[in-house]
């Protein structure tokens, strides 16, 4: 039985593209040259490239040195550097591997500090990189696992490094990330709403309230938890978080219940209008790490 026309052609094809890939390369291709340059001429040309901003140039000057200088004088050094750079090109996997392969060989280094730190601000960047964001608009879908990862990393951090240069940073950082997770959190909320899922609304309610209590999102959590019971006919329960909102939110009060959109309204309207693309501050900048800084 004979193959149709499109499928012998295309194993003609493949059987031509194996044969000249199965021609052995020159030996001088394969070959490594070694270094071409001394340790620090190496280290001195990844310096002029990071002040210039050319992050691929330093990037190759410091692995040259990582591949033929892997116990010079200037290793460590470059290894942070690399992060550094590595990160600025939103190479954020990159920048992690760099800092995790930091913080093990390396523990007992000055500038520790550092490879935690930066671990953590690359993790939360790999959240908002790219068009990733775009392609789901649905927030009640959107996965926050880099959120979560990056808020571990910056709470180790804090905690080994409390009077780190960078601790403030990572605090704020912190608050950042949970008050996307209380968002994040909300929108599922929103959802269960729309699809009258009410004892599932009232769990990320309560989920926002317990775990996310320093939060904007705090009112709409507790309206919606309101909201939920009295629909579940669970009126007894709906009262005692009433007088919650009373004491603290008594504008959300309507009624016999809340307002729900007064609630939501305390939230970004710019976050809100864009399902949460815009409306954050800019959270990307990682200051460099040099030994004279």
């Amino acid at each position: 039985m004979s193959l149709p026309r499109f499928s012998v052609l295309m194993l003609s094809l493949s059987v031509a593209i194996a044969g000249c890939s199965s021609f052995p390369k020159k030996k001088n291709d394969l070959k490594d040259k070694g270094p071409q340059r001394s340790e620090q001429a190496y280290y001195q040309s990844a310096q002029k490239s990071l002040k210039r901003g050319q992050y691929t140039e330093a990037n190759q000057s410091l692995e040259a040195l990582d591949t033929y200088y892997p116990t010079g004088a200037y290793t460590e050094q470059a290894q942070l550097d690399l992060m550094y750079s590595r990160f600025k090109q939103s190479d954020y996997p990159g920048a992690i591997t760099a800092a995790e392969r930091f913080i093990r060989m390396y523990p007992t280094n000055p500038q520790l500090d550092y490879a935690y730190y930066i671990r953590g601000v690359a993790n939360m960047e790999q959240h908002y990189d790219g068009l990733l964001r775009y392609t789901n608009l649905n927030q009640a879908h959107r996965d926050v696992n880099y959120l979560r990862l990056a808020y571990t990393n910056l709470r180790e951090f804090v905690q080994r490094f409390p009077s780190s240069r960078y601790a403030v940073d990572a605090a704020q950082r912190m608050q950042h990330i949970n008050q996307e997770l209380a968002e994040s959190e909300m929108n599922i909320a929103r959802f269960n709403l729309k699809r009258e899922a009410w004892l599932a609304a009232v769990q990320r309610g309560r989920w926002v309230v317990e775990y996310y209590p320093q939060t904007p999102q705090i009112p709409e959590a507790l309206a919606t938890i309101v909201y939920g019971y009295q629909k579940l006919g669970d009126q007894e329960t709906a009262n005692q978080y009433l007088d919650i909102i009373r004491t603290n939110y008594p504008n959300l009060i309507k009624g016999n219940g809340v307002d729900l959109n007064a609630a939501r309204g305390k939230a970004s309207l710019v976050n809100r209008a864009t399902l949460g693309i815009f409306g954050r501050e800019a959270q990307s900048f990682v200051p460099k790490n040099t030994q004279d800084a």
